[in-house]
């Protein structure tokens, strides 16, 4: 038998199986699009914006469907109801975490992003916690944020009302700011190690968003061994990790039980006492990846959330105007504005949460898995199955939110408009139930302070005029980031901080 005839008979075995096991798979699973073999329905989606081609089977398939990126299935959950019912009603079944195959190559399961099971659970708690109890008898995290508003006016200053992109300043606030937690020390903006941190970091961010990233995560047998930015992605994993690991060692070396200075000494800690469990998730390759998620989920998120507000804030000047208006009767102008302040400014708390439902930051979320065989709306869905939940469709539901393209405060005001903050259960931003974002608390106290720092000091002015801004994302992959634009940060209040 000639060598062609085997490549012809082997591929004809694996079509087969491959449509075999498609068949007998799709019995009990949600309805969905029929797959091609192998490549499942990899054709059907528009892998640019894939939300785009969610909604659409949405419509055909109703709000829970199966599609098939590969040979495995995925149920994907569109809209608020299915969303609640498989997050917050059925909690428990839908807490693990799905493969994203070449971030568990890069993590290896451990931290709190990626992890399972005990694991995740054990790290959730202690990261929560530490983030919550932090600054006990120190500076809180509050205090760390304050610093870090006061050294951000500065570096606006320098740019003395000229053309500027915003992107670098705006990223090295946060990422200072989970320095400070992680590390204990913010570091200068010229600093060569931050900024090499910095880079790696925001790097990973836009591969990780890459329609590459995507194919790799369907077909990571094939992809890893072909050259691509994947490659570059886990160097970079590499390197922060390294960079991270080196900190711990120190802090090792000069640790304090008594007096601990930041989240890494709370963990090295927590690893002392769990010396006699056997075996214990405390270990420093595991808070080398938890630090690693804290950079990875809170610098470019709240640095993205950031520099989509100023660009929505330029390009709606009366929305700007009334926050300005209520910094000035709340906070003045010669204090640092606080948490406690926003409390007392519904308006600027109403355009906070709606330039985080607008900008739709995470359209699909991090994938979820089953944790075991459940039944869910008459459909069996199998233990460890990937589970795909569109914030898209919560956060833009017209039912909750007339209008939900348009950029409008007022959906989260009163009915009547009236002044009072409204809540919404749609208000998914950061997911819900058990995988909800453990920086969540930090996302918002980063937002509030460093934005309302930003509107007590500058005037934003655009280089065009305000109807001419384009607020589109530029990628609309895993996350959503606004397109590059300039502005000048016109100073206004000289000497408050």
């Amino acid at each position: 038998m000639g060598p062609v005839v085997v490549l012809v008979l082997g591929l004809s075995c694996l079509l087969l199986f491959s449509i075999w096991r498609q068949n007998s798979g799709r019995r009990k699973l949600p309805p969905g699009p029929t797959p091609f073999p192998i490549i499942g329905n990899i054709l059907q989606i528009d892998i640019k914006d894939i939300t785009k081609s969610l909604t659409k089977f949405s419509k055909v398939y109703g709000p829970v469907f199966t599609l098939y990126l590969g040979m495995k299935p995925t149920v994907v959950l569109h809209g608020y109801e299915a969303v609640k019912e498989a997050l917050i009603d059925h909690g428990e079944e839908f807490s693990g975490r799905g493969r994203l195959p070449l971030t568990e190559k890069a993590n290896r399961g451990l931290g709190i992003v990626f992890s399972n099971g005990h694991r995740w659970r054990e790290m959730r708690r202690f990261s929560l916690m530490t983030l919550r109890n932090f600054g006990m008898g120190k500076r809180s995290i509050e205090e760390r944020v304050q610093e870090e508003a006061c050294c951000l006016v500065e570096e606006l200053r320098k740019t003395k009302g000229s053309p500027c992109d915003p992107t670098f300043i705006l990223a090295c606030a946060p990422c200072n700011v989970i320095c400070s937690i992680v590390f204990q020390n913010r570091f200068d903006y010229k600093d060569q190690n931050f900024l090499n941190l910095m880079k790696k970091l925001n790097e990973n961010v836009k591969i990780g968003s890459s329609p590459w990233m995507q194919i790799y995560n369907i077909f990571p047998g094939l992809i890893y061994c072909l050259p691509g930015s994947h490659k570059t992605l886990l160097k970079n994993f590499d390197d922060i990790n390294s960079y991270i690991l080196k900190k711990i060692n120190d802090h090792e070396e000069s640790l304090d039980v008594n007096n601990p200075r930041d989240l890494i000494d709370c963990f090295l800690i927590k690893k002392k006492q769990e010396n006699h469990k056997e075996p214990s998730e405390f270990t420093n390759e595991n808070l080398t990846m938890v630090a690693s998620d804290l950079f990875g989920a809170g610098t470019e998120t709240t640095s993205t959330t950031l520099r989509y507000s100023l660009l929505l804030l330029l390009k709606q000047p009366h929305v700007t105007a009334k926050v300005k208006e209520e910094i000035d009767l709340v906070i003045g102008r010669h204090r640092s504005p606080c948490m406690q302040d926003r409390s007392q400014m519904p308006y600027t708390d109403a355009v906070m949460h709606e330039i985080q439902r607008y900008i739709d930051l995470l359209p699909m979320n991090v994938p979820h898995a089953v944790t075991h065989d459940i039944k869910f709306r008459d459909y069996i869905i199998p233990k460890g199955t990937t589970i795909l939940t569109s914030l898209t469709s919560v956060l833009h539901d017209p039912k909750e939110f007339p209008n939900p393209d348009k950029f409008d405060p007022g959906h989260f005001l009163d009915e009547n408009k009236s002044g009072n903050f409204k809540k919404s259960d749609y208000f998914m931003s950061f997911s819900t139930g058990k995988w909800t974002c453990v920086g969540e608390g930090w996302a918002h106290m980063g937002l509030f302070l460093l934005l309302t720092t930003i509107l007590q000091n500058f005037k934003l002015k655009s280089l065009v005029d305000s109807k001419d801004i384009y607020t589109i994302p530029a990628a609309n992959v895993f996350a959503a980031f606004p397109p590059t634009y300039q502005l000048c940060f016109i100073l206004v209040c000289v000497g408050a901080l």
